[in-house]
């Protein structure tokens, strides 16, 4: 039985918590390069297939040891920011656009970009654990699901805005920079655990 009530409250925590994560970024980045539909899609999916996996799993995904999630976290963040910064053949505003932006590329990139980077992320916690609290999967899952995609959204559009005003080679350099500082925050919560 759906519960709007318990759609809302779903959608207003995923969100929230969304919101300043990393995939707002990885959306932002992704709508700076490809058509915004084709982006949406594969990130819409692959969010899906993670609100799935959560409600699946219930709480099993906070029995893994807190230390070792955030240090893998840490260090894909790390990789993150390394491959934004030594990206070669980038330059300010002599932007091109990528050789292919088929449909099936440009979702499909969308798709293994959040698919990686939200496997154990506290939002995907989040929704196991507000699955197992409400009991009630499906209006859970519903809530999670459009939470994240209103975040995905708002940083595909927002990539597509930002281009307009600021040359990419600055957008990179901040995004790595913001990368660089989850990777400290996440392995200083590894160490001090």
């Amino acid at each position: 039985m759906l519960s709007l009530t318990i759609m809302a409250i779903t959608f207003g925590v995923i969100f929230l918590a969304e919101l300043p994560d990393k995939t707002a970024l990885a959306g932002l980045m992704l709508g700076t390069r490809y058509k915004a539909s084709y982006v949406f899609v594969g990130v819409a999916a692959a969010f899906a297939v993670h609100v799935v996996l959560a409600i699946a799993a219930g709480s099993v995904l906070t029995l893994l040891p807190q230390r070792l999630l955030q240090a893998i976290v840490g260090v894909l963040f790390l990789a993150g920011a390394a491959m934004l910064l030594f990206k070669k053949g980038e330059g300010d505003e002599d932007v091109k656009p990528p050789a292919d932006q088929s449909f099936w590329k440009v979702s499909g990139a969308g798709f293994m970009l959040i698919l990686v980077a939200e496997f154990g992320d506290l939002t995907q916690i989040m929704t196991a654990n507000l699955a197992a609290r409400y009991d009630n999967p499906l209006s859970v899952g519903i809530g999670a699901v459009l939470g994240l995609w209103a975040v995905a959204g708002l940083g595909i559009l927002g990539g597509r805005t930002l281009m307009k005003r600021v040359p990419l080679r600055l957008i990179t350099k901040v995004a790595a920079c913001l990368m660089l500082a989850l990777a400290g925050f996440s392995l200083f919560e590894a160490i001090a655990g």
